[in-house]
């Protein structure tokens, strides 16, 4: 199993890379699993508490479980993969039967910080963007899919987002194979990793 890890800030455009890189592979070959899920169980919080917590901190992800899930998906175990509600801001506990596929792409802006799950990264990538450019994506996923208002974004970023990503998202860059330019030139980057992705499934 190849495993590739594809790091970044918030909005910097993981997803698009990602849909990139499965456009023109095998349906059924490739699978993905967002870091998004494995954001800790907070059952035991109020909702208000939960809205406080700093969930752009390495802390706020469970790395245990999707390490363990990693590690059974590469000895060809099924797992269920948590579903997380940025609504409720908690797991919903529901659970995704999520089988073993020749490729998984792990996604997440966190997943380089934790030295355990690095080491089972075949390939590391960083997805680099202008960070107003990252602002404005947050600001139209954020209203738009999640609920929230425009005043609330904005304090979460300069008080939260901003700061995170410099303390503990930016520095992983150094730990990338491969850094990709989120902007119409880098489909030489996309190419790349999807020909490494091609030899394996040959």
């Amino acid at each position: 199993m190849l495993i590739i890890g594809i790091a970044g800030g918030t909005g910097c455009g993981k997803t698009t890379v990602v849909n990139q890189i499965l456009n023109e592979l095998p349906e059924g070959e490739v699978g993905v699993i967002s870091q998004d899920s494995y954001y800790k169980d907070t059952s035991h919080l109020s909702y208000e508490e939960r809205v406080k917590i700093n969930f752009d901190h390495p802390r706020s992800i469970d790395f245990d479980l999707l390490e363990q899930h990693l590690k059974y998906l590469r000895e060809g175990k099924d797992i269920q993969q948590p579903v997380y509600s940025f609504i409720k801001h908690n797991r919903t506990g529901d659970t995704i039967l999520t089988h073993p596929r020749k490729v998984m792409i792990v996604e997440g802006i966190l997943i380089l910080t934790h030295p355990e799950l690095r080491e089972l990264f075949d390939i590391k990538i960083f997805v680099h963007a202008d960070s107003d450019e990252r602002l404005i994506r947050r600001l139209k996923r954020d209203i738009t899919e999640r609920g929230r208002d425009l005043d609330e974004v904005l304090h979460r970023y300069q008080n939260t987002l901003k700061p995170m990503h410099q303390q503990f998202i930016e520095p992983t860059k150094e730990f990338a194979d491969i850094i990709i330019p989120n902007n119409k030139y880098n489909t030489v980057a996309v190419d790349i990793v999807r020909s490494i992705i091609n030899q394996r499934l040959v």
